[in-house]
């Protein structure tokens, strides 16, 4: 029969820290790990069921389950190990940092791990290691634009109002084009993903036309409507817009979200939302294509479809972009928006503060 498995007893506080520990991302996962056995130890489950679930050894666990008998939560933590002293101070580590924040080298734009070795007497490895443990990026940039829309936070609020609480009987899609999307075609056959090596392919490649994806999501179930024109005018969004009008049950009132590009605002497209009362055009704020939707759909189909994609002519980029379009739509999952447009224009209020700081100082 053996001895009977007595459940490991730990209070509540102990049991909310490690549930903490747990769901915490930046916890590291050797301590995630020990804190599931000690919460599966609880439930009185013998040694090698919770190595099982854990991935490691029965002896694993039961080392970890004294640990925590003898020193508690404190026991699950790494021992500092021997080892030599730190041979960089913290005088060394802030002047590393604070160069970095404050100061570029004098024949470059930007530090590099060299650089900055070379600047503070270091060498690369410990650069490295210092601007990860604070999370310095020198070598990378990101680029931002803000919107100088007058009607910018009416116009966030609108569109946010409708993506998080839609009408009733109306449907909400958000329509845009992705124009100049090339047929390419590699000058040399790629080389297949292999141990150790990446698929590569040539830098080459030749032209064969390009075409225009119209497409209008479906902000509650994720479907795609789409159209490929290879031209991309006001005659052709008036030609897409009315596909969506014979797509769309007539009973159903449709809430359009688009930018302000010259072809949506011509006085055709304005006549014929005229004569159909049952179509509320939402526009988004200039600069600030973010806010719709359906270029959250053109980011999915580029990464996943046409980038890595070969394509010998413009017909067979379309035909590859209608089977990408069926295969999506036979499983469609909507694009969920989590920031309220409070959020949203708070968080352009800080950078606009940092930009106004920045001038000043300059």
């Amino acid at each position: 029969m053996g001895r009977p498995i007595i459940p490991l007893i730990i209070t509540d506080e102990e049991r909310d820290e490690l549930n903490t520990w747990v769901r915490r991302r930046q916890m590291p996962a050797a301590e995630q790990q020990r804190a599931r056995m000690i919460l599966l130890s609880t439930e009185g489950l013998p040694g090698r069921v919770i190595a099982e679930r854990v991935g490691v050894t029965a002896e694993t666990v039961s080392k970890w389950r004294k640990r925590f008998e003898q020193f508690r939560v404190a026991g699950l933590t790494d021992a500092p190990r021997s080892g030599r002293p730190r041979s960089i101070d913290d005088d060394k580590v802030t002047d590393v940092i604070n160069k970095t924040l404050q100061s570029k080298p004098k024949d470059a734009t930007h530090w590099s791990t060299t650089l900055m070795a070379k600047e503070t007497g270091l060498n690369a490895m410990a650069i490295s290691r210092i601007w990860r443990a604070f999370g310095l990026k020198p070598h990378r940039l990101e680029t931002f634009k803000l919107s100088t829309d007058p009607h910018f936070v009416a116009k966030v609020h609108d569109i946010v109002g409708l993506y998080m609480n839609p009408p009733d009987r109306a449907l909400v899609l958000c329509v845009d084009e992705k124009s100049q999307i090339q047929a390419l075609n590699r000058t040399q056959p790629a080389l297949p993903l292999s141990f150790g090596y990446s698929e590569t392919r040539t830098h080459d490649y030749v032209r064969h036309g390009t075409t225009t994806l119209f497409a209008a999501l479906d902000v509650a179930t994720g479907e795609v409507i789409g159209r490929l024109h290879r031209r991309h005018r006001a005659k052709e969004f008036l030609a897409f817009l009315k596909e969506i009008d014979r797509e769309v049950p007539e009973d159903l009132d449709i809430h359009l979200v688009m930018d302000n590009d010259g072809t949506h605002k011509t006085e055709k497209v304005r006549a014929w939302f005229a004569a159909r009362p049952r179509y509320h055009v939402h526009f988004t704020p200039t600069s600030a294509s973010w806010v719709n939707l359906v270029e959250r759909f053109f980011g999915l189909i580029s990464e996943r479809w046409i980038k890595r994609n070969s394509h010998r002519s413009t017909r067979e980029l379309e035909a590859s972009i209608k089977d990408y379009l069926a295969r999506y739509n036979d499983d469609p999952k909507p694009f969920v928006w989590r920031k309220t447009a409070d959020q949203i224009i708070e968080s352009i209020a800080r950078l606009s503060d940092k930009l106004n700081n920045k001038t000043n100082f300059c």
